[in-house]
Protein backbone atom coordinates (compact mmCIF):
# COMPACT_ATOMS: atom_id res chain seq x y z
CA UNK A 1 0.00 0.00 0.00
CA UNK A 2 2.78 2.69 0.68
CA UNK A 3 4.50 2.08 -2.38
CA UNK A 4 1.15 2.57 -4.45
CA UNK A 5 1.26 5.46 -2.49
CA UNK A 6 4.48 6.73 -3.03
CA UNK A 7 4.17 6.05 -6.90
CA UNK A 8 1.17 8.01 -6.77
CA UNK A 9 3.04 10.87 -5.41
CA UNK A 10 6.20 10.96 -7.45
CA UNK A 11 3.75 10.95 -10.68
CA UNK A 12 2.29 14.14 -9.30
CA UNK A 13 5.34 15.35 -8.45
CA UNK A 14 6.81 15.15 -12.30
CA UNK A 15 3.15 16.02 -13.79
CA UNK A 16 3.75 19.06 -11.84
CA UNK A 17 6.96 20.07 -12.99
CA UNK A 18 5.73 18.48 -16.56
CA UNK A 19 3.22 21.16 -16.40
CA UNK A 20 5.18 24.08 -15.92
CA UNK A 21 8.52 23.72 -17.93
CA UNK A 22 8.11 21.06 -20.40
CA UNK A 23 10.16 18.37 -19.33
CA UNK A 24 8.77 15.26 -20.96
CA UNK A 25 9.47 17.09 -24.09
CA UNK A 26 13.04 17.96 -23.41
CA UNK A 27 13.78 14.44 -22.27
CA UNK A 28 11.72 12.52 -24.72
CA UNK A 29 13.57 14.98 -27.19
CA UNK A 30 17.48 14.66 -26.03
CA UNK A 31 16.59 10.81 -25.29
CA UNK A 32 16.19 10.37 -29.03
CA UNK A 33 19.36 11.81 -30.11
CA UNK A 34 21.46 10.08 -32.32
CA UNK A 35 25.31 9.76 -31.65
CA UNK A 36 27.59 8.48 -33.88
CA UNK A 37 30.27 5.61 -32.59
CA UNK A 38 34.36 6.42 -33.50
CA UNK A 39 37.10 6.09 -30.92
CA UNK A 40 37.75 9.45 -31.23
CA UNK A 41 35.31 11.21 -30.53
CA UNK A 42 35.72 9.57 -26.62
CA UNK A 43 38.24 12.49 -26.29
CA UNK A 44 36.17 15.00 -25.65
CA UNK A 45 34.69 12.70 -23.25
CA UNK A 46 37.77 11.97 -21.24
CA UNK A 47 38.00 15.54 -21.13
CA UNK A 48 34.37 15.98 -19.67
CA UNK A 49 34.87 13.40 -17.42
CA UNK A 50 38.28 14.52 -16.19
CA UNK A 51 36.48 17.85 -15.45
CA UNK A 52 34.19 16.30 -12.91
CA UNK A 53 36.76 13.95 -11.24
CA UNK A 54 38.31 17.69 -10.72
CA UNK A 55 35.32 19.20 -9.36
CA UNK A 56 35.25 16.41 -6.93
CA UNK A 57 38.34 16.23 -5.59
CA UNK A 58 38.77 19.84 -5.49
CA UNK A 59 35.79 20.26 -3.58
CA UNK A 60 37.79 18.02 -1.22
CA UNK A 61 40.97 20.06 -0.81
CA UNK A 62 39.40 23.03 -0.52
CA UNK A 63 37.93 21.69 2.80
CA UNK A 64 41.83 21.89 4.47
CA UNK A 65 43.41 23.99 2.14
CA UNK A 66 44.07 27.33 3.86
CA UNK A 67 45.53 30.30 0.75
CA UNK A 68 47.41 32.57 2.86
CA UNK A 69 51.32 33.51 2.21
CA UNK A 70 51.24 34.74 6.18
CA UNK A 71 54.21 32.54 7.68
CA UNK A 72 53.91 29.69 10.52
CA UNK A 73 56.35 27.32 11.83
CA UNK A 74 55.66 23.80 10.59
CA UNK A 75 54.96 21.06 13.32
CA UNK A 76 53.15 18.22 11.28
CA UNK A 77 54.18 14.60 10.63
CA UNK A 78 56.88 15.39 8.48
CA UNK A 79 59.84 15.18 9.98
CA UNK A 80 62.58 16.68 8.02
CA UNK A 81 61.03 20.16 8.43
CA UNK A 82 59.73 20.56 12.02
CA UNK A 83 60.78 23.80 12.85
CA UNK A 84 60.95 25.20 9.84
CA UNK A 85 59.57 28.74 8.91
CA UNK A 86 56.91 28.10 5.80
CA UNK A 87 53.73 29.79 4.93
CA UNK A 88 50.39 28.64 5.86
CA UNK A 89 49.86 27.69 2.18
CA UNK A 90 52.59 25.36 2.15
CA UNK A 91 51.72 23.96 5.58
CA UNK A 92 48.17 23.19 4.98
CA UNK A 93 49.04 21.44 1.64
CA UNK A 94 51.53 19.27 3.73
CA UNK A 95 49.33 18.28 6.54
CA UNK A 96 46.72 17.59 3.19
CA UNK A 97 49.24 15.12 2.21
CA UNK A 98 50.28 13.59 5.60
CA UNK A 99 47.88 14.23 8.28
CA UNK A 100 44.41 13.62 6.89
CA UNK A 101 43.17 10.26 6.08
CA UNK A 102 43.37 9.82 2.04
CA UNK A 103 44.66 13.47 1.53
CA UNK A 104 47.37 12.62 -0.31
CA UNK A 105 45.72 10.48 -2.65
CA UNK A 106 43.17 13.23 -3.35
CA UNK A 107 45.98 15.76 -4.05
CA UNK A 108 47.43 13.25 -6.65
CA UNK A 109 43.83 12.30 -7.79
CA UNK A 110 43.46 15.87 -8.24
CA UNK A 111 46.78 16.77 -10.35
CA UNK A 112 46.88 13.43 -12.55
CA UNK A 113 43.17 14.92 -13.68
CA UNK A 114 44.21 17.84 -14.38
CA UNK A 115 47.25 16.79 -16.82
CA UNK A 116 44.72 14.67 -18.43
CA UNK A 117 41.81 16.90 -18.91
CA UNK A 118 44.50 19.21 -20.31
CA UNK A 119 45.91 16.16 -22.33
CA UNK A 120 42.31 15.09 -23.46
CA UNK A 121 41.52 18.93 -24.69
CA UNK A 122 43.98 19.44 -26.52
CA UNK A 123 44.30 15.81 -28.53
CA UNK A 124 40.22 16.31 -29.12
CA UNK A 125 41.26 19.99 -30.51
CA UNK A 126 43.86 17.69 -32.53
CA UNK A 127 41.21 15.60 -34.08
CA UNK A 128 38.90 18.42 -34.87
CA UNK A 129 41.07 19.75 -37.10
CA UNK A 130 42.78 17.38 -38.86
CA UNK A 131 39.16 16.18 -39.83
CA UNK A 132 37.89 19.59 -40.61
CA UNK A 133 34.86 19.56 -37.84
CA UNK A 134 35.39 23.36 -37.61
CA UNK A 135 33.99 24.38 -40.87
CA UNK A 136 31.36 25.79 -41.30
CA UNK A 137 28.23 25.98 -39.23
CA UNK A 138 31.04 24.70 -36.27
CA UNK A 139 33.20 27.87 -36.47
CA UNK A 140 31.59 29.14 -33.21
CA UNK A 141 32.52 25.83 -31.61
CA UNK A 142 36.07 25.96 -32.63
CA UNK A 143 36.22 29.38 -30.91
CA UNK A 144 34.49 27.69 -28.01
CA UNK A 145 36.92 24.91 -28.09
CA UNK A 146 39.72 27.54 -27.99
CA UNK A 147 38.72 28.99 -25.01
CA UNK A 148 38.49 26.12 -23.31
CA UNK A 149 41.99 25.34 -23.75
CA UNK A 150 43.22 29.08 -22.62
CA UNK A 151 40.79 28.07 -19.79
CA UNK A 152 42.35 24.49 -18.88
CA UNK A 153 46.06 26.18 -18.98
CA UNK A 154 45.31 28.67 -16.53
CA UNK A 155 43.29 26.43 -14.31
CA UNK A 156 47.02 23.92 -14.38
CA UNK A 157 48.78 26.84 -13.82
CA UNK A 158 47.07 28.32 -11.10
CA UNK A 159 46.71 24.93 -9.25
CA UNK A 160 49.95 24.27 -9.92
CA UNK A 161 51.01 27.36 -8.01
CA UNK A 162 49.05 26.95 -5.06
CA UNK A 163 51.30 24.85 -2.88
CA UNK A 164 53.79 27.71 -2.52
CA UNK A 165 56.59 25.26 -2.39
CA UNK A 166 59.97 25.77 -4.41
CA UNK A 167 58.88 24.17 -7.85
CA UNK A 168 55.80 26.79 -8.51
CA UNK A 169 57.37 29.46 -6.41
CA UNK A 170 60.14 29.19 -9.61
CA UNK A 171 57.66 29.69 -12.06
CA UNK A 172 55.74 32.48 -10.75
CA UNK A 173 59.05 34.49 -10.75
CA UNK A 174 59.27 33.22 -14.58
CA UNK A 175 56.24 34.85 -14.99
CA UNK A 176 56.56 37.77 -12.95
CA UNK A 177 59.19 38.38 -15.10
CA UNK A 178 57.56 37.96 -18.07
CA UNK A 179 55.13 40.55 -17.12
CA UNK A 180 57.43 42.88 -16.37
CA UNK A 181 59.05 42.34 -19.93
CA UNK A 182 55.87 44.21 -20.93
CA UNK A 183 57.14 47.56 -22.49
CA UNK A 184 55.98 50.79 -20.27
CA UNK A 185 53.47 49.13 -18.14
CA UNK A 186 55.23 45.93 -17.45
CA UNK A 187 56.66 46.90 -13.98
CA UNK A 188 53.32 48.58 -12.79
CA UNK A 189 50.96 45.52 -14.00
CA UNK A 190 53.60 42.89 -12.21
CA UNK A 191 52.89 45.55 -9.00
CA UNK A 192 49.45 45.24 -9.07
CA UNK A 193 49.42 41.86 -9.80
CA UNK A 194 51.48 40.75 -6.56
CA UNK A 195 50.37 43.33 -4.38
CA UNK A 196 54.11 44.98 -4.12
CA UNK A 197 57.22 43.55 -4.96
CA UNK A 198 57.45 39.65 -6.23
CA UNK A 199 56.74 37.84 -4.31
CA UNK A 200 54.58 40.23 -1.91
CA UNK A 201 52.04 38.73 0.13
CA UNK A 202 48.44 37.91 -2.16
CA UNK A 203 49.36 36.27 -5.41
CA UNK A 204 48.38 32.81 -3.74
CA UNK A 205 45.05 34.22 -2.01
CA UNK A 206 44.22 35.95 -5.77
CA UNK A 207 45.45 32.79 -7.74
CA UNK A 208 42.78 30.54 -5.08
CA UNK A 209 40.27 32.79 -5.59
CA UNK A 210 41.05 32.51 -9.35
CA UNK A 211 41.23 28.71 -9.13
CA UNK A 212 38.41 27.63 -7.22
CA UNK A 213 35.59 30.03 -8.68
CA UNK A 214 36.14 32.39 -12.09
CA UNK A 215 37.68 29.37 -13.93
CA UNK A 216 35.96 26.72 -12.90
CA UNK A 217 32.56 29.13 -13.44
CA UNK A 218 33.86 29.59 -16.91
CA UNK A 219 34.92 26.17 -17.39
CA UNK A 220 31.29 25.07 -16.91
CA UNK A 221 29.29 28.04 -19.16
CA UNK A 222 31.60 27.08 -21.80
CA UNK A 223 31.37 23.45 -21.78
CA UNK A 224 27.40 24.40 -21.34
CA UNK A 225 27.38 26.19 -24.79
CA UNK A 226 29.97 23.64 -26.18
CA UNK A 227 27.87 20.79 -25.50
CA UNK A 228 24.55 23.24 -26.86
CA UNK A 229 25.85 23.96 -30.13
CA UNK A 230 27.03 19.94 -30.29
CA UNK A 231 23.49 19.30 -29.95
CA UNK A 232 22.21 22.33 -32.40
CA UNK A 233 24.74 21.75 -34.95
CA UNK A 234 24.28 17.93 -35.16
CA UNK A 235 27.46 15.60 -34.04
CA UNK A 236 29.60 15.58 -37.47
CA UNK A 237 30.28 11.82 -38.52
CA UNK A 238 33.28 9.97 -40.46
CA UNK A 239 32.21 9.16 -44.33
CA UNK A 240 30.52 5.91 -44.78
CA UNK A 241 27.60 4.53 -46.77
CA UNK A 242 24.40 5.62 -45.81
CA UNK A 243 26.10 8.77 -43.85
CA UNK A 244 25.44 12.53 -45.77
CA UNK A 245 25.53 15.81 -44.76
CA UNK A 246 21.63 15.76 -43.64
CA UNK A 247 21.38 12.70 -41.33
CA UNK A 248 23.52 11.18 -38.48
CA UNK A 249 23.77 7.50 -38.50
CA UNK A 250 24.46 6.26 -34.64
CA UNK A 251 22.93 5.00 -31.83
CA UNK A 252 20.48 6.85 -29.52
CA UNK A 253 21.31 8.74 -26.13
CA UNK A 254 18.81 6.57 -24.03
CA UNK A 255 19.58 3.53 -23.08
CA UNK A 256 22.74 2.91 -25.46
CA UNK A 257 25.24 5.70 -25.15
CA UNK A 258 23.87 6.70 -22.22
CA UNK A 259 25.02 3.23 -20.57
CA UNK A 260 28.22 3.46 -22.83
CA UNK A 261 28.91 6.58 -21.64
CA UNK A 262 28.56 5.90 -17.52
CA UNK A 263 30.65 3.05 -18.29
CA UNK A 264 33.39 4.89 -19.73
CA UNK A 265 32.86 7.48 -16.72
CA UNK A 266 34.04 5.06 -14.54
CA UNK A 267 36.87 3.39 -16.38
CA UNK A 268 38.23 7.17 -16.78
CA UNK A 269 37.77 7.78 -13.01
CA UNK A 270 39.14 4.08 -12.03
CA UNK A 271 42.54 4.76 -14.32
CA UNK A 272 42.98 8.29 -12.50
CA UNK A 273 42.68 6.80 -9.25
CA UNK A 274 45.46 4.01 -10.17
CA UNK A 275 47.22 6.81 -11.46
CA UNK A 276 47.64 8.44 -8.42
CA UNK A 277 47.99 5.63 -5.90
CA UNK A 278 50.86 4.28 -7.65
CA UNK A 279 52.43 7.53 -9.38
CA UNK A 280 53.80 10.15 -7.10
CA UNK A 281 53.20 13.36 -8.39
CA UNK A 282 54.35 16.89 -7.18
CA UNK A 283 55.89 15.99 -4.18
CA UNK A 284 56.28 19.55 -2.29
CA UNK A 285 58.24 18.39 0.85
CA UNK A 286 61.00 16.92 -1.54
CA UNK A 287 61.38 20.69 -2.99
CA UNK A 288 60.80 22.68 -0.01
CA UNK A 289 58.89 25.81 0.81
CA UNK A 290 59.65 28.77 -1.80
CA UNK A 291 62.19 31.53 -1.15
CA UNK A 292 63.00 33.78 -3.30
CA UNK A 293 66.60 33.44 -3.13
CA UNK A 294 67.27 29.74 -4.10
CA UNK A 295 66.62 28.28 -7.35
CA UNK A 296 66.38 24.41 -8.04
CA UNK A 297 68.20 22.61 -10.98
CA UNK A 298 66.31 20.30 -13.33
CA UNK A 299 62.93 22.09 -12.11
CA UNK A 300 60.63 22.16 -15.08
CA UNK A 301 56.61 22.87 -15.30
CA UNK A 302 53.68 20.62 -16.15
CA UNK A 303 54.21 19.79 -19.70
CA UNK A 304 51.69 21.90 -20.93
CA UNK A 305 53.73 24.57 -20.01
CA UNK A 306 57.15 23.53 -20.90
CA UNK A 307 57.20 25.23 -24.42
CA UNK A 308 57.12 28.39 -22.62
CA UNK A 309 59.85 27.73 -20.36
CA UNK A 310 61.22 26.10 -23.71
CA UNK A 311 61.35 29.12 -26.07
CA UNK A 312 62.74 31.10 -22.92
CA UNK A 313 65.56 28.89 -23.02
CA UNK A 314 66.36 29.21 -26.39
CA UNK A 315 66.43 32.85 -26.83
CA UNK A 316 69.55 34.16 -27.20
CA UNK A 317 71.31 37.38 -25.88
CA UNK A 318 71.89 38.61 -29.89
CA UNK A 319 70.05 38.20 -32.80
CA UNK A 320 72.99 38.80 -35.28
CA UNK A 321 74.05 42.29 -34.28
CA UNK A 322 71.37 43.34 -32.20
CA UNK A 323 71.50 42.60 -28.75
CA UNK A 324 67.90 41.68 -27.40
CA UNK A 325 67.52 43.56 -24.54
CA UNK A 326 68.55 47.36 -24.59
CA UNK A 327 67.29 50.82 -23.21
CA UNK A 328 65.56 53.07 -25.00
CA UNK A 329 63.77 56.46 -23.44
CA UNK A 330 64.25 55.29 -20.01
CA UNK A 331 62.92 52.03 -20.64
CA UNK A 332 64.55 48.58 -20.64
CA UNK A 333 63.48 46.18 -23.82
CA UNK A 334 63.93 42.96 -22.98
CA UNK A 335 62.79 41.04 -25.87
CA UNK A 336 64.80 38.13 -24.98
CA UNK A 337 61.70 37.45 -22.51
CA UNK A 338 59.19 39.43 -24.19
CA UNK A 339 59.25 37.18 -27.60
CA UNK A 340 59.56 34.20 -26.13
CA UNK A 341 57.76 34.57 -23.23
CA UNK A 342 54.39 36.30 -24.40
CA UNK A 343 54.80 37.24 -28.30
CA UNK A 344 55.28 33.52 -29.41
CA UNK A 345 52.17 32.40 -27.03
CA UNK A 346 50.27 34.88 -27.97
CA UNK A 347 51.04 34.07 -32.45
CA UNK A 348 49.85 30.36 -31.56
CA UNK A 349 46.77 31.69 -29.62
CA UNK A 350 45.75 33.91 -32.66
CA UNK A 351 46.62 31.38 -35.64
CA UNK A 352 44.48 28.69 -33.55
CA UNK A 353 41.49 31.33 -33.38
CA UNK A 354 41.73 32.50 -37.18
CA UNK A 355 42.18 29.11 -38.84
CA UNK A 356 38.70 28.50 -39.43
CA UNK A 357 37.95 31.42 -41.37
CA UNK A 358 41.58 31.37 -43.07
CA UNK A 359 40.69 27.95 -44.83
CA UNK A 360 37.20 28.96 -45.60
CA UNK A 361 38.59 32.42 -47.45
CA UNK A 362 40.85 30.06 -49.17
CA UNK A 363 39.09 27.60 -50.45
CA UNK A 364 36.07 29.92 -51.10
CA UNK A 365 33.78 27.04 -49.51
CA UNK A 366 30.73 28.29 -47.68
CA UNK A 367 28.88 25.54 -47.59
CA UNK A 368 27.97 23.41 -44.32
CA UNK A 369 29.77 20.61 -43.47
CA UNK A 370 28.70 17.41 -41.33
CA UNK A 371 30.77 14.82 -42.74
CA UNK A 372 34.57 15.06 -41.19
CA UNK A 373 37.74 14.67 -43.65
CA UNK A 374 39.98 12.01 -43.62
CA UNK A 375 43.25 13.19 -42.78
CA UNK A 376 44.98 11.81 -45.63
CA UNK A 377 42.66 13.72 -48.01
CA UNK A 378 43.83 17.40 -46.52
CA UNK A 379 47.55 16.71 -46.82
CA UNK A 380 48.31 20.97 -46.44
CA UNK A 381 46.32 20.95 -43.22
CA UNK A 382 47.26 17.50 -41.63
CA UNK A 383 51.03 19.20 -42.28
CA UNK A 384 50.28 22.22 -40.24
CA UNK A 385 49.16 20.32 -37.75
CA UNK A 386 52.16 18.29 -37.42
CA UNK A 387 54.08 20.96 -37.96
CA UNK A 388 52.81 22.80 -35.21
CA UNK A 389 53.33 19.40 -32.91
CA UNK A 390 57.05 19.51 -34.12
CA UNK A 391 57.23 23.07 -33.22
CA UNK A 392 55.99 22.18 -29.59
CA UNK A 393 58.23 19.32 -28.62
CA UNK A 394 61.32 21.14 -29.68
CA UNK A 395 60.10 23.75 -27.36
CA UNK A 396 59.32 21.35 -24.83
CA UNK A 397 62.53 19.31 -24.78
CA UNK A 398 64.25 22.88 -24.90
CA UNK A 399 62.58 23.22 -21.18
CA UNK A 400 64.66 19.91 -21.00
CA UNK A 401 68.04 20.41 -21.54
CA UNK A 402 69.53 20.53 -18.40
CA UNK A 403 68.29 16.90 -17.47
CA UNK A 404 69.07 15.88 -21.14
CA UNK A 405 72.80 17.07 -20.34
CA UNK A 406 72.93 15.63 -17.28
CA UNK A 407 71.86 12.89 -17.76
CA UNK A 408 72.96 11.38 -21.53
CA UNK A 409 76.29 13.24 -20.58
CA UNK A 410 76.40 15.94 -23.50
CA UNK A 411 77.28 19.86 -23.74
CA UNK A 412 74.21 21.79 -22.85
CA UNK A 413 75.40 24.60 -25.54
CA UNK A 414 75.40 22.08 -28.39
CA UNK A 415 72.07 21.07 -27.47
CA UNK A 416 70.82 24.32 -26.73
CA UNK A 417 72.35 25.12 -30.60
CA UNK A 418 70.84 22.09 -32.26
CA UNK A 419 66.82 22.77 -30.75
CA UNK A 420 67.52 26.51 -31.96
CA UNK A 421 67.98 24.85 -35.78
CA UNK A 422 65.40 22.52 -35.31
CA UNK A 423 63.25 25.68 -33.88
CA UNK A 424 63.04 26.94 -37.58
CA UNK A 425 63.96 23.92 -39.83
CA UNK A 426 61.73 21.19 -37.50
CA UNK A 427 58.39 22.52 -38.15
CA UNK A 428 59.18 23.23 -42.27
CA UNK A 429 60.40 19.59 -42.47
CA UNK A 430 57.55 18.16 -40.68
CA UNK A 431 55.12 19.68 -43.25
CA UNK A 432 57.04 18.60 -45.84
CA UNK A 433 57.43 14.96 -44.76
CA UNK A 434 53.81 15.14 -43.44
CA UNK A 435 52.60 16.31 -46.46
CA UNK A 436 54.59 14.11 -49.15
CA UNK A 437 52.98 11.06 -46.56
CA UNK A 438 49.48 11.84 -47.34
CA UNK A 439 49.69 12.20 -51.10
CA UNK A 440 51.05 9.07 -51.03
CA UNK A 441 48.43 7.45 -49.21
CA UNK A 442 46.15 9.12 -51.36
CA UNK A 443 47.52 7.55 -54.44
CA UNK A 444 47.39 4.19 -53.05
CA UNK A 445 43.86 5.25 -51.79
CA UNK A 446 43.15 5.87 -55.44
CA UNK A 447 44.79 2.63 -57.32
CA UNK A 448 43.19 0.27 -54.53
CA UNK A 449 39.49 1.86 -55.45
CA UNK A 450 40.74 1.41 -59.34
CA UNK A 451 42.28 -1.96 -59.43
CA UNK A 452 41.54 -3.68 -55.70
CA UNK A 453 44.46 -5.49 -53.70
CA UNK A 454 47.25 -7.18 -54.89
CA UNK A 455 47.38 -10.84 -54.35
CA UNK A 456 51.15 -11.70 -55.49
CA UNK A 457 50.04 -14.11 -57.48
CA UNK A 458 51.07 -14.09 -61.16
CA UNK A 459 48.70 -15.43 -64.00
CA UNK A 460 49.26 -16.32 -67.57
CA UNK A 461 46.89 -16.14 -70.21
CA UNK A 462 46.37 -18.30 -73.40
CA UNK A 463 48.23 -15.40 -75.85
CA UNK A 464 51.33 -15.63 -73.48
CA UNK A 465 50.61 -12.37 -71.41
CA UNK A 466 51.39 -12.09 -67.53
CA UNK A 467 49.09 -9.96 -65.24
CA UNK A 468 48.71 -10.09 -61.52
CA UNK A 469 45.38 -10.94 -60.29
CA UNK A 470 43.98 -8.29 -57.83
CA UNK A 471 41.38 -9.36 -55.27
CA UNK A 472 37.86 -6.93 -54.79
CA UNK A 473 37.73 -4.63 -52.32
CA UNK A 474 34.56 -4.68 -50.41
CA UNK A 475 32.29 -2.48 -51.66
CA UNK A 476 31.75 -0.42 -48.19
CA UNK A 477 35.74 -0.31 -48.29
CA UNK A 478 36.16 0.69 -51.39
CA UNK A 479 33.21 3.62 -50.64
CA UNK A 480 35.66 5.58 -48.17
CA UNK A 481 38.25 5.58 -51.16
CA UNK A 482 36.08 7.78 -53.39
CA UNK A 483 33.48 9.33 -51.46
CA UNK A 484 35.77 12.77 -51.02
CA UNK A 485 35.18 16.05 -52.85
CA UNK A 486 37.88 17.46 -55.09
CA UNK A 487 39.60 20.91 -53.76
CA UNK A 488 38.92 23.55 -55.95
CA UNK A 489 41.47 26.65 -56.35
CA UNK A 490 41.19 30.16 -55.91
CA UNK A 491 42.22 31.72 -59.21
CA UNK A 492 44.60 34.41 -60.20
CA UNK A 493 42.90 37.26 -60.99
CA UNK A 494 42.95 39.01 -64.58
CA UNK A 495 43.76 42.20 -65.12
CA UNK A 496 43.88 45.11 -62.51
CA UNK A 497 43.47 43.60 -58.95
CA UNK A 498 44.33 44.29 -55.34
CA UNK A 499 47.33 42.64 -53.50
CA UNK A 500 45.15 40.91 -50.86
CA UNK A 501 43.25 39.03 -54.40
CA UNK A 502 46.88 38.07 -55.18
CA UNK A 503 47.86 36.99 -52.16
CA UNK A 504 44.46 34.70 -51.49
CA UNK A 505 45.16 32.99 -54.49
CA UNK A 506 49.09 32.21 -54.01
CA UNK A 507 48.16 30.82 -50.63
CA UNK A 508 45.35 29.09 -52.05
CA UNK A 509 47.58 27.48 -54.66
CA UNK A 510 49.42 26.56 -51.78
CA UNK A 511 46.91 25.14 -49.23
CA UNK A 512 45.24 22.97 -52.54
CA UNK A 513 47.61 22.88 -55.66
CA UNK A 514 49.46 19.59 -54.16
CA UNK A 515 46.20 17.27 -54.61
CA UNK A 516 45.62 13.80 -56.00
CA UNK A 517 41.97 13.76 -57.61
CA UNK A 518 39.60 11.00 -56.31
CA UNK A 519 38.44 8.84 -58.71
CA UNK A 520 35.59 9.68 -60.46
CA UNK A 521 32.88 7.25 -61.39
CA UNK A 522 33.69 6.96 -64.72
CA UNK A 523 36.72 6.37 -64.20
CA UNK A 524 36.01 3.35 -62.00
CA UNK A 525 33.73 1.95 -64.61
CA UNK A 526 36.47 2.72 -67.02
CA UNK A 527 38.76 0.74 -65.02
CA UNK A 528 36.46 -2.34 -63.95
CA UNK A 529 35.97 -2.67 -67.64
CA UNK A 530 39.26 -3.40 -68.54
CA UNK A 531 40.14 -5.54 -65.72
CA UNK A 532 37.13 -7.88 -67.08
CA UNK A 533 38.99 -7.46 -70.49
CA UNK A 534 41.96 -8.97 -68.90
CA UNK A 535 40.18 -11.88 -66.95
CA UNK A 536 40.45 -10.14 -63.72
CA UNK A 537 36.94 -9.13 -62.85
CA UNK A 538 35.99 -7.97 -59.14
CA UNK A 539 33.24 -9.39 -58.39
CA UNK A 540 30.52 -8.24 -56.04
CA UNK A 541 30.91 -4.44 -57.71
CA UNK A 542 28.16 -2.11 -57.89
CA UNK A 543 27.73 2.08 -57.53
CA UNK A 544 29.43 2.59 -54.24
CA UNK A 545 27.70 5.80 -53.92
CA UNK A 546 24.15 4.23 -53.86
CA UNK A 547 25.12 1.84 -50.92
CA UNK A 548 22.70 2.29 -47.78
CA UNK A 549 23.85 2.09 -44.09
CA UNK A 550 21.23 -0.42 -41.72
CA UNK A 551 21.19 -1.58 -38.46
CA UNK A 552 21.82 1.64 -36.58
CA UNK A 553 19.51 4.61 -35.55
CA UNK A 554 19.58 7.55 -38.17
CA UNK A 555 18.20 11.19 -37.71
CA UNK A 556 18.04 13.76 -40.28
CA UNK A 557 17.72 17.34 -40.52
CA UNK A 558 20.18 20.09 -39.76
CA UNK A 559 18.58 20.96 -36.95
CA UNK A 560 18.44 17.44 -34.94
Amino acid sequence: MSSILTDKRTATLAGYVDDRVGASKIVKTFARKIFPDHWSFMLGEIALYTFVVLLISGTFLTFWYTPSMALTTYEGSYAPLVGQTVSEAYETTLNISFDIRGGLLMRQIHHWAALLFVAAILAHMARVFVTGAFRKPRELNWIVGCLLAILALAAGFTGYSLPDDLLSGNGLRIISGVIQAIPVVGTYLAFFIFGGEFPGEVIIPRLFILHVMLIPAALLALIGVHLGLLVLHKHMQFPAPGRTNTNVVGYPVFPVYAAKAGGFFFIVFGVVVLMAAVVTINPIWAYGPYDPSPIGAGTQPDWYILFVDGALRLMPGWLGPIPTEFTTFGYVWSLNILLPGAVVPGLMIMALFAYPWVEQWLSGDTREHHLLDRPRNKPTRTGLGVAALVFYVVMALAATNDLVATHFHISINDMTYVLRTLFFVGPPLAFWVTKRVCLGLQRRDRDLALHGRETGRIVRTADGEYFEVHEPLDVYERWNLVQQEADQLVPLPTGKASGLDKLRARMSAFFFEDRIEPVTPAELEAAHAHDDGHGRALEGDTDPHAVSASGRGSETGHGH
